[in-house]
């Protein structure tokens, strides 16, 4: 199938953990600080979070009153607003719960600011809150009836001509899905030199076999940066 390609982009801890007090550290901050530089050096069509990675980064738990757009019935096709930009904030929200406040990410780094929002739901989402995307001018695909499929999402958003390759940036969960199904083409881990503590979530939620081939290791203001192509597809970079 047909998709774009998939780079995983995320600050670890020497355990593998991606949340939790270590990235307040010093040395977690230090590691933010390269993982945000090689966003924007990357140069990808956009990055992709989960619903808990957005609300915390971006929406801060707002939701809107739908009431203006209740009683409005929305056919379930993808939906790609007219908007003059080259990079794309996709967000895997199964349900449709997340409150943009307009079609773009507003943020202070470069490497977001700006991004056309694209949510990635499934088909049981409510007509009201479709009619509250398009009425911002909020793109959307669906990929599923009840729960997404990641597959389909990637195909969605390469036959929409969203982007051709993109920063897979968490969390845990959707880090996981998308291990599952096998579409990550590369790791790039940012390495903090600290432990993560218990409870601190993994790189992926749920253990998933795969054999990746080490292809550069830096150190970065103490922090190393580990990069690795897998060994399982044969998808390349465009």
């Amino acid at each position: 199938m047909n998709r774009p390609y998939i780079i995983c982009h995320m600050v670890t801890s020497i355990d593998g953990k991606v949340t939790g007090k270590f990235l307040e550290s010093e040395a977690g901050l230090k590691a933010a600080e390269q993982y945000y530089k090689i966003h924007r050096e990357f140069g990808a069509d956009g990055f992709i979070c989960g619903r808990f990675t957005m609300e915390s980064s971006f929406t801060g738990g707002w939701y809107p009153d739908l009431t203006a757009f209740q009683g409005q019935k929305m056919e379930r096709e993808d939906y790609i607003a007219t908007y003059d930009t080259e990079f794309y904030a996709v967000a895997f929200d199964t349900h449709g719960k997340l409150g943009w406040k307009d079609a773009v990410i507003h943020d202070e780094d470069p490497g977001y600011d700006n991004a056309h929002i694209v949510e990635v739901l499934s088909e049981d989402v409510e007509d009201a809150y479709l009619a509250y995307l398009r009425s911002i001018g909020v793109s959307y695909v669906f990929a599923g009836e009840k729960e997404i499929d990641v597959e389909l999402a990637l195909y969605k958003l390469w036959h929409n001509c969203i982007g051709t390759k993109f920063l897979l940036e968490g969390g845990s969960i959707l880090n996981g899905a998308f291990a599952g199904a096998d579409v990550i083409d590369e790791l790039s881990l940012v390495q903090a030199p600290v432990l993560g503590e218990k409870g601190d979530k993994p790189l992926f939620y749920d253990e998933v076999a795969g054999d990746y081939q080490l292809m550069k290791a830096e150190v970065i203001d103490r922090s190393v940066w580990l990069r690795y192509h897998s060994n399982h597809n044969n998808h390349t970079a465009i």
